[in-house]
Order: structure tokens, then sequence, then C-alpha cells
């Protein structure tokens, strides 16, 4: 697989829940109809183990294929509607790209 992984905050004048339930609803409606991806997974962060990794609401794991398929989600219309409706939100997000490797499944 390779994923888009997307580490975002919240708007400052959001609350949490509101932004996880935004990301997880109307934002999701957008991204499950990306072209080409194969699983999503989401991880709603409700603690920091340390105070320097504190600020953050979520992660998003989106995967696809191949380089190719997520740049072509990347390029495609239902992206840019995706990123349309974050607009100017004012959140803070990280946004990388990788190969994953399964390291351990118990």
């Amino acid at each position: 697989m390779y994923n888009l992984v997307l580490l975002a905050a919240r708007p400052p004048e959001w609350a949490h829940e509101r932004f996880i339930d935004w990301w997880r609803g109307d934002h999701a409606e957008l991204t499950y109809r990306l072209p080409g991806l194969r699983a999503w997974r989401h991880t709603e962060i409700d603690q920091a183990l340390e105070p320097r990794s504190e600020g953050w609401d979520g992660i998003s794991v989106l995967s696809f294929d191949s380089p190719e398929d997520l740049k072509d989600a990347l390029a495609s219309p239902q992206w840019a509607e995706a990123v349309a409706q974050v607009g100017d939100m004012k959140g803070r997000r990280i946004a990388v790209m990788g190969h994953e490797a399964e390291l351990f499944t118990g």
C-alpha cells in the first residue's frame, strides 16, 4: 500500500468533538469518493504521550495501491471538492506520503 497520512488539529474556535464529528461525517462523505482509495483508517486523538506531542485531534491514513494512484486521486475533482470544503478553516495539519510495511499483526 501507498499511504497519505494526515495529522490534523481543529480550528481554534471549534471543540474537539465538533471537529471529529465533521471529519468522520461531512468530510468523510467526500473522502470516500476519492478514486483509487483502497482503505481509510482514522484515529481520534484523545491524549498525548508527552507535552511536545499535544495539540493534535486526529490522524487519517488513506491507502492506495501505488504512488500513481494517490497522484491521480490528488488530481481528481473529488479531491478538489474535499479541499474546497476545508476552505480556510485555520486548523493545522501535517501531510506525508509513503510506502507501508506491515511489521506485526497479533
